[in-house]
């Protein structure tokens, strides 16, 4: 267990408050559906987990915009959706469940599994089996560790839940458009039942235990692929300080990339659209787009590869914030 113990919650829309909760707590009492957890509402939690410095930003702010301190996680998630396709997701999350069990030597009962509720599957893996150290960049080597694993199941996965803040749809709560929960699956459920079939399960919360696994023989090899993410992300860092440098100098010039006119004229399929779009947004912030002109260029791609209004404006800001031109403090109008 790490010391990363707060968290936010939000019931209704996920436009909501956000509410400081012990992380920890909270999800336990929806694995429970204690009444307090409000079950047959709209509601999420953090995807990540928080120490002091998120508490002290989200009394003093209201919000978590802005917030760029340490995180942790109790759960490492995998979001597979597949829209119009339900059963084509609970073969690929099948896959990655088999892919997880193999490759850390894992018990079915140490995973979490969950149909949404909507178009797809979350799948956790609890960190108590190797302790990864909370800190500031956890979320992005979070984000490639995952990767990592999804790529050797050969299954595409959501990278937008990766965001430091990111809202992750509470177990058992009810989803506002289908009127279904999210619901807790065994590995053989979702092995072996039909999507009509999990989709009927889904029509009523049921309470779980959470799993509290510890390390017992599995955990050489996790350590070995966090510690490969962990250099792949610092090696992104050192990449990006160096072509910092480089514009500053003028050694490196500045070019609109191949990825973002192919982003603006094709967008991205599911799995790719977070990524891209953010990818796109810090380029055309490189070369000291402004806002209006960025979003004005990202939007419609964005939204046609299936992306909501507030996740394709949020990923824009995070790439023009995160520009070279915003790093130096010489980034485009507003």
């Amino acid at each position: 267990m790490n010391d990363a113990n707060f968290g936010y919650r939000i019931v209704g829309p996920c436009t909501g408050e956000r509410r400081l909760v012990d992380w920890h707590v909270a999800f336990t009492a929806y694995a429970a559906c204690d009444e307090r957890a409000r079950c047959d509402s709209e509601a999420y939690l953090s995807a990540f987990t928080f120490g002091v410095d998120f508490r002290d930003h989200l009394k003093a702010t209201g919000s978590t915009k802005g917030y760029v301190g340490p995180c942790g996680a109790s759960w490492l998630w995998w979001d597979i959706d597949r829209p119009e396709d339900l059963e084509t997701a609970r073969i690929d999350s099948a896959r990655l469940a088999v892919t997880l069990r193999e490759r850390y030597v894992v018990s079915d009962d140490d995973l979490l599994v969950f149909y949404s509720g909507f178009k797809g599957f979350h799948l956790g893996l609890p960190v108590s089996l190797w302790h990864p150290s909370p800190g500031v960049g956890f979320h992005r080597i979070a984000r490639r560790f995952c990767e990592a694993v999804a790529e050797a199941a050969e299954v595409a996965i959501d990278t937008g839940i990766y965001d430091a803040v990111r809202a992750f749809r509470a177990p058992n709560s009810r989803h506002p458009r289908t009127g279904l929960h999210k619901r807790c699956l065994p590995v053989d459920a979702l092995m072996h039942l039909d999507a009509a079939a999990i989709v009927k399960l889904a029509n009523t919360p049921e309470a779980f235990e959470v799993p509290r696994p510890t390390a017992d023989g599995c955990e050489l090899k996790i350590i070995n692929d966090w510690e490969a993410a962990t250099a792949y992300v610092h090696g992104q860092e050192q990449a990006k300080s160096r072509r910092l440098e480089g514009v500053a100098t003028g050694a490196t010039p500045l070019a609109l990339n191949r990825m973002t006119l192919a982003f603006i004229r094709d967008g991205a399929k599911p799995g790719d659209r977070h990524r891209l779009l953010y990818s796109a947004a810090r380029n055309l912030g490189d070369l000291r787009c402004p806002t209006a002109l960025a979003v004005a260029l990202l939007t419609e791609a964005a939204l046609d590869s299936g992306l909501s209004p507030s996740d394709v404006r949020r990923q824009i800001d995070c790439g023009l914030n995160d520009s070279m031109p915003a790093l130096a403090g010489k980034g485009g109008d507003a």
